[in-house]
């Protein structure tokens, strides 16, 4: 129903199983200007039932390609699922710049997945996401590939945000260098 609101947008059409408990909240908004070029599910290694969709996109003349996640909340697992995102996205037969985003479930940015993103992406200072009504973590994570940078971004914190789910979204303006 939020979408129907918000007519600017649509959702990629990915296809998900809507009876599988693992694909809430992984979607993908898409600007009705922007042209979806490609979209497909990234299955994930998991003991949860979690998951990672991704389009790639025409924005303003350029491609790029986005990915949304939802990780598991074992660290170990978490690893295996960062690999299998990067990997997946290492043997796709076109390289874009690439966004990914979601719910990593990761406190420490030092080790983990974090650390396993953060060879080839940067992540956007977006602030602390989690939990909407006191957020002390930044579970929610943006992150960019070489070739694009972070303009600007945040936290969304309004009283829809915090009573919609349990981290606020987070939000970036990504460009390219």
């Amino acid at each position: 129903h939020l979408i129907e609101r918000h007519s600017d947008y649509h959702v990629a059409p990915l296809n998900v199983q809507t009876d599988s408990i693992g694909w809430h909240g992984n979607a993908i908004l898409v600007r009705k200007d922007a042209q979806i070029l490609d979209h497909e599910i990234i299955h994930l290694p998991a003991l949860e039932p979690r998951g990672a969709v991704m389009a790639d996109l025409r924005v303003d003349g350029h491609a790029v390609r986005v990915v949304g996640m939802h990780l598991d909340l074992s660290g170990l697992w978490r690893r295996r699922q960062a690999h299998a995102i990067l990997a997946h996205i290492a043997s796709s037969t076109q390289q874009l710049p690439t966004v990914m985003m979601g719910d990593l479930n990761a406190w420490s940015a030092q080790s983990g997945c974090l650390r396993d993103f953060g060879r080839d992406f940067s992540f956007a200072p977006t602030g602390r996401s989690f939990h909407a009504r006191r957020p002390v973590a930044r579970l929610d994570r943006i992150m960019v590939s070489r070739g694009l940078t972070v303009a600007d971004c945040g936290v969304h914190d309004s009283a829809a945000a915090r009573t919609a789910s349990d981290p606020l979204p987070v939000w970036a303006q990504v460009g390219r260098t």
